[in-house]
């Protein structure tokens, strides 16, 4: 097999958002290029380190009389998504950060610009769908999350010297087939 340059991608976010959320199930991309339906809402700006996915295998060793190992054997598996979300004033990032039902947005009037009330709590995050959307000139990555869950929520500095952001861990849940994430690709290139 020869090496080909094309096949070599960089992670860039779709203008349109790198990151949407939606209800656990909602109606699922099953391509990398068809757009999510509009039970999706974009998270906005992602900080610059982009989105690091972290495959987590812890293993047993068996061993025979002797000290050979005979056998390895799988005990836990987990899949993470890990990203900094930074416009501070986007209700959905608020929403994925806090909690639903912990933000309640007005809308601007006359006297007041866009309102957002947030209650900080011990609350559990509720689960969510997750779409990431990777771009590389015409080729394209779509990871699709049926169930995911905002499990750690990084520090939020308030500081003259940086944007405020939160740093987030999506903790992906299997769906009934053992499937916690789905990757789209498509090259983009066409047929003649």
């Amino acid at each position: 097999m020869v090496n080909t340059a094309s096949n070599v991608l960089s992670g860039k976010p779709l203008a349109t958002g790198g990151i949407l959320r939606g209800a656990v199930g909602s109606t699922l991309p099953t391509d990398a290029t068809t757009a999510p339906g509009a039970s999706f809402n974009a998270l906005g700006y992602v900080g610059e380190d982009g989105v690091t996915e972290t495959q987590d295998r812890s293993t047993d060793k068996i061993k025979a009389w002797g000290g050979d190992t005979v056998k390895v054997v799988q005990t836990e598996h987990s899949l993470t998504y890990k990203f900094t979300l930074i416009e501070t004033l986007n209700a959905e990032v608020l929403k994925a950060v806090h909690g639903d039902t912990n933000v309640t947005t007005t809308a601007a009037t006359s006297t007041s610009g866009t309102l957002h009330s947030v209650l900080i709590t011990s609350a559990e995050l509720g689960h969510a769908a997750y779409v990431i959307e990777v771009k590389d000139g015409d080729a394209r990555v779509r990871i699709v999350i049926s169930d995911g869950q905002i499990t750690e929520v990084g520090d939020i500095t308030y500081s003259d010297g940086d944007v405020i952001g939160y740093e987030v861990t999506v903790e992906c849940f299997p769906d009934e087939n053992g499937v916690k994430a789905t990757k789209y690709l498509d090259d983009g290139k066409f047929s003649a």
